[in-house]
């Protein structure tokens, strides 16, 4: 969707928002990645060859499979995730799933392990990954069936699948069958350093006809080379209808069509544990919120409000 273009979220059931804008109903279909995360908090700097006395949990996480519980937690009663595993862990991982309330349509594969990510997270909650992405890069076309969208008002993109050649093949389908059925579609970009190394420009058309574009403030900064949050927001606005940026602790920015409208303020946190997680948080409950039918300031604001629970516990997922 080009510069100047008109948001068009309309889906299945959809409902007037009270800002008089049409609202899709129905269920959310989060295609993305599974990932097992070792997640390190270390209260000290890491103390280059020896020891660093840290507290580590193997914990489920993957940014798509994040998101997807986390919507279900904020409300979403039918929330389905695709993504591929490996055999090695694929049971346990099912399971996790099924147990926050996800509808899994997990691909195994006998070759490849699960991804695992090595999550260092320092005192002020900031997290370094390490990142082997095993078999999520492989999710491919033949993994994908049209009739996933079934009964689905929004679909989410993870961007760390347009990093490899077959995954990326498989979201576009997706995003081209959503798009036929006017099914309204958002994408988080998921890193800067691997958005840095399949380029601005490929992903900017990969995106194409996506309704909803939804960077952290170092992506923004990525995908315009511009360093004003706001700048940047506007700039994307123009390329995607609708477009919100992360600030973290600053709360998050709402853009349409080339303004900024509003700036939604961060719930306060107090005892800050892990920031893993919290942009999927933030998504996983705007999405739930928009397909209940609430506004795009209330949405942003239920993100918030989801980000701000996810950094008090360790790891990706909302708690029991």
């Amino acid at each position: 969707m080009g510069p100047g273009a008109v948001p068009t979220p309309i889906g299945p059931g959809a409902v007037p928002a009270p800002d008089g804008r049409s609202t899709a109903r129905g269920g959310l279909l989060v295609i993305g990645d599974v990932v097992t995360d070792v997640v390190a908090r270390h209260a000290k700097e890491l103390a280059r060859g020896t020891d660093t006395s840290a507290l580590i949990r193997t914990l489920p996480g993957g940014a798509g499979a994040n998101v997807a519980c986390w919507a279900a937690r904020s409300g979403c009663s039918d929330v389905r995730l695709l993504a591929r595993v490996g055999a090695d862990s694929a049971a346990w991982h099912r399971d996790a799933l099924r147990r926050a309330g996800v509808r899994c349509l997990l691909a195994v594969d006998d070759e490849a392990p699960t991804a695992t990510v090595v999550a260092l997270v320092d005192s002020a909650a900031e997290r370094t990954f390490l990142t082997d992405s095993g078999a999520v890069l492989r999710l491919s076309p033949g993994d994908w069936s049209p009739s996933m969208l079934d009964g689905i008002g929004h679909l989410h993109l993870s961007g760390y699948l347009l990093f490899a050649t077959t995954s990326r093949a498989t979201v576009l389908l997706a995003l081209r069958e959503a798009r036929r059925r006017r099914i309204t579609v958002s994408i988080d970009p998921a890193s800067a350093g691997f958005l840095a190394e399949l380029g601005v420009h490929r992903f900017l058309t990969a995106v194409e006809g996506v309704d909803l574009l939804l960077p952290n403030t170092d992506e923004a900064h990525l995908l315009t080379g511009l360093t004003e949050p706001a700048d940047a927001a506007a700039e994307l606005s123009l390329r995607v209808p609708r477009v919100v940026v992360t600030l973290g602790e600053g709360g998050a920015l709402l853009a349409v069509s080339g303004t900024v409208t509003r700036r939604i303020p961060a719930v306060p946190v107090q005892g800050a544990v892990d920031s893993t997680g919290a942009g999927d948080a933030f998504t996983g409950g705007l999405l739930a919120a928009l397909l209940s039918g609430a506004d795009d300031a209330s949405a942003v604001a239920a993100g918030c409000r989801s980000g701000a629970e996810a950094v008090t516990r360790m790891g990706g997922r909302p708690g029991p």
